[in-house]
């Protein structure tokens, strides 16, 4: 065997050795999918079955895919450069970058992110005098984007009464607005290089003849479209290789669809799957609490993790009286676990809804525990920023009304709204762009315009990092952020873009100031590292995966939170949630927490709830649940009285107690009303909703 398959266990090299033929690989969480992806191409290269060119490999990261290319390059002496590896927009960007014209973009059009599309919309809908209030941006962004994701033009779009055709009336013109000023949102890059593709036979037939080798990551990450876009490049002579766990699709609110797995395997698999089930990151016991808990889904294709390094350490469950006390829990748990050698940054927090942070913030803060959260404000997308880029995108853009909206003013000149506004009718009567209005108006809208030029000409034969060094100096940007008193951060992350560039223009193929302004705008979406001191993350479930720690704290778990209450409303919605929490449970290489708490306070209000019942799909044989006062070092801990009800203490029962009921199941205390042999108890039960129960006849045991 060679040195590049020696280290594969049996299922690992069934995957990476398959002939040429479709396969789905179905990779549970920790099971080594990145190193049977890499080294999959690398052993096509080797054995010259394919040339690196005829390799088409996608991930849904700019990280992912760089960390492929990296070890591809590792494994393998060649110049990964022209290789097709990226993200599905990625890719589509470098399609349509190669056949603007056909595609009918101008050659150096520029990408809108989320932030710089809702700002277009709403530029739109104030020309078009829509009325806000009754079609707010927000959701014709989501309609305009559903739609493209699901492959649909506004033509397409179900317009059935009133609103829905004002909606797709907007959508029609937002489209004719991007075109005008040659300008595409991420919806657009798939979108549009799936249509170049559906009906230019010729360059579909080139495609799907160079590429006979197409790899997929995260395949059940999928949406419809990219489903649809794959398939175009997958002609009969092509070999599908689609690596993902359809137990971590956990992404349906971004149109992910599961359902591509099974049509998959029916449409290119046919049968043919390789299940890669022994975990190299977890611990026994995790495996045993993940497995069971996700047989609990019905509509799954099946698998079972397995180690070989031992049952490890007990689960701990904890349940605190209230959320302050929980807080409080974790952060001495957290401290013994770093007294104890285990480093701040090898630890995370896990919570379902960003709202639940703050307690776990201020508890951390008040005990002097460094943490980072993590999926904060991203590079791209800092003020500062997005003004620099908006400078660069004018240079060779300058129809791109948005951006000049948002630097026309930015630093101050002394142009109003008033003037902003003659503008733009002047343009709109005109059929022009803002930019061309401003260069024939005169006063100092057209010294904007003026300034623009001459930085474009003093910049034209500089490097791409002097370009925009030069550009953040001229524009005014460096005089500004050095005169406010909170600028020397603002002023730091500009000289890190200048870094950035410079360091693009050593790697990438294309160092052009158009494919620099593309690269920013696809690593938008891209969560950058923040300083490295040691430090404990905190992040939602969804922003963990694809992460590991050596211990992982699940908070929250109480019904409604942990399952979210929302997705008893959702078709297969407590799927996806017993998937998140599958997710969460298997990023735990060590040691795994779960905590819950009988009270909480939500809306301003103390709410009582219930423990999740993810706690009771667990095997009991895996957990430890944790005593306020055991004597071990690792959880020693005290916690306050909880908290009773005056007008219960007679009874023997107390507000926040679980209780079961013959007929109604198990619940939990939430008030007591009247004493003695009038008392009454309001019980929140699981599955019979809340109730008054008279307690001389409610027969109600603890639970």
């Amino acid at each position: 065997m060679s040195a590049l398959l020696e280290h594969l266990n049996p299922e690992q090299l069934a995957a990476v050795t398959l002939p040429h033929e479709s396969a789905l690989i179905l990779a549970g969480a920790g099971s080594g999918k990145t190193r049977v992806l890499t080294t999959r191409i690398v052993w096509l290269i080797q054995t010259q079955q394919v040339s690196p060119h005829g390799i088409l490999a996608v991930t849904f990261t700019n990280k992912a895919a760089k960390e492929m290319l990296t070890r591809i390059s590792a494994m393998l002496p060649i110049n990964t450069r022209g290789m097709w590896v990226g993200t599905f927009h990625g890719l589509a960007n470098r399609l349509l970058r190669t056949h603007w014209r056909e595609a009918g973009l101008p050659q150096s059009f520029q990408i809108l992110d989320s932030a710089d599309q809702l700002s277009a919309i709403k530029r739109l809908m104030k020309a078009m005098n829509v009325d806000t209030e009754k079609y707010e941006p927000k959701k014709v962004q989501w309609f305009i984007n559903g739609h493209k994701e699901a492959g649909r033009r506004a033509r397409d779009a179900e317009a059935f009464d009133e609103y829905s055709m004002r909606m797709a009336e907007i959508f029609e013109a937002y489209d004719a607005q991007c075109q005008r000023e040659g300008v595409a949102d991420f919806p657009e890059l798939l979108l549009r290089s799936y249509e170049l593709l559906y009906r230019n036979e010729p360059l579909r037939e080139h495609y799907r003849d160079r590429f006979r080798h197409i790899l997929i990551d995260e395949f059940q990450d999928t949406n419809t479209l990219q489903y649809r876009w794959l398939k175009l490049f997958a002609g009969p002579r092509a070999a599908l290789f689609a690596v993902g766990d359809d137990d971590q699709s956990i992404y349906a609110f971004r149109g992910a669809d599961t359902a591509n797995m099974a049509a998959f395997e029916r449409e290119f698999a046919q049968g043919r799957v390789i299940k890669l089930e022994q975990n190299y990151r977890s611990h026994g016991h995790i495996l045993t609490a993940a497995n069971t808990l996700i047989a609990q889904n019905a509509h799954r294709l099946g698998k079972n993790l397995w180690t070989a390094e031992g049952d490890g350490e007990p689960i701990r469950v904890f349940e605190a009286y209230s959320d302050q006390d929980e807080a409080s829990f974790v952060v001495d748990e957290v401290k013994n676990l770093n007294r104890e050698g285990v480093a701040f940054s090898d630890m995370a927090l896990l919570y379902r809804s960003n709202a639940q942070s703050r307690v776990l913030e201020h508890a951390l803060f008040s005990a002097g525990v460094a943490y980072r959260v993590y999926g904060g404000l991203r590079f791209f997308e800092r003020q500062e920023i997005k003004h620099a880029l908006a400078y660069l995108r004018l240079m060779i853009q300058p129809e791109d009304d948005g951006s000049f909206l948002r630097v026309v003013n930015f630093p101050a000149r002394g142009i109003g709204a008033r003037t902003l506004e003659t503008l733009a009718d002047t343009a709109t009567r005109s059929g022009t762009s803002l930019w061309q209005a401003a260069c024939t108006s005169g006063g100092k809208v057209a010294g904007f315009a003026k300034l623009v030029e001459d930085i474009k000409q003093a910049t034209a034969d500089l490097p791409l990092h002097e370009v925009i060094d030069h550009v953040i100096e001229a524009s005014g940007l460096t005089d500004f952020y050095r005169a406010d008193k909170d600028g020397a951060d603002r002023l730091e992350n500009l000289n890190e873009l200048v870094n950035a560039a410079a360091l693009f223009g050593e790697e990438a193929e294309d160092s052009t100031l158009e494919a620099f302004l593309a690269h920013a705008a696809l690593e938008a979406g891209e969560h950058q590292a923040g300083a490295g001191h040691d430090a404990l993350q905190l992040m939602t479930v969804h922003a963990a995966k694809g992460l590991e720690f050596h211990t992982v704290f699940i908070t929250g778990l109480e019904e409604s939170l942990f399952p979210h209450e929302q997705s008893a409303h959702e078709e297969n919605g407590l799927e996806e949630e017993r998937r998140l929490m599958y997710v969460a449970i298997t990023r735990a290489r060590r040691r795994l927490y779960l905590t819950h708490a009988q009270s909480r306070m939500l809306h301003g209000q103390i709410r009582y709830g219930l423990p999740s019942r993810f706690l009771d799909e667990l095997p009991a044989g895996v957990l430890r649940h944790l005593n306020r006062k055991a004597e071990s070092p690792a959880i020693r801990y005290d916690a306050p009285t909880p908290r009773t009800s005056s007008a219960g203490n007679d009874t023997g029962y107390r507000v926040g107690q679980s209780v079961a009921h013959a007929k109604f199941g198990t619940g939990i205390i939430i008030d007591f009303e009247g004493r003695g042999a009038d008392a009454r108890v309001q019980v929140k039960f699981r599955e019979a909703g809340t109730k008054w129960l008279a307690l001389a006849y409610a027969n109600l045991s603890a639970d």
